[in-house]
């Protein structure tokens, strides 16, 4: 499912037009990833968390030519998911 299929259900699901469906997911999209930027955690109980990580300095390797490279350390966004998506993700296979 593409953002143009999600902005379909969404319009379809909540009875309104396709365009106000793309604003508010637009809004809910930019809501979450300003919440986690500022390392805030967002919560959609059933659905799961968002929340930024933070990743250590560390070593790696060029797999082409073996030699070792400096990655430096960084903040990644995270995603958990809830108990009530991961039983209706496990329940469809």
């Amino acid at each position: 499912m593409n953002k143009t299929e999600l902005v379909d259900a969404i319009a379809a699901g909540a009875d309104i037009s396709k365009a106000a469906a793309g604003k508010a997911l637009d809004a809910a999209v930019d809501a979450i990833t300003n919440a986690v930027a500022n390392g805030d955690q967002v919560t959609l109980v059933g659905f799961g968390s968002f929340k930024a990580s933070a990743r250590a300095a560390r070593i790696g390797k060029n797999p082409k030519t073996g030699a070792a490279l400096d990655i430096a350390a960084t903040t990644v966004p995270k995603f958990s998911a809830g108990t009530a998506f991961k039983a209706a993700v496990a329940k469809k296979k």
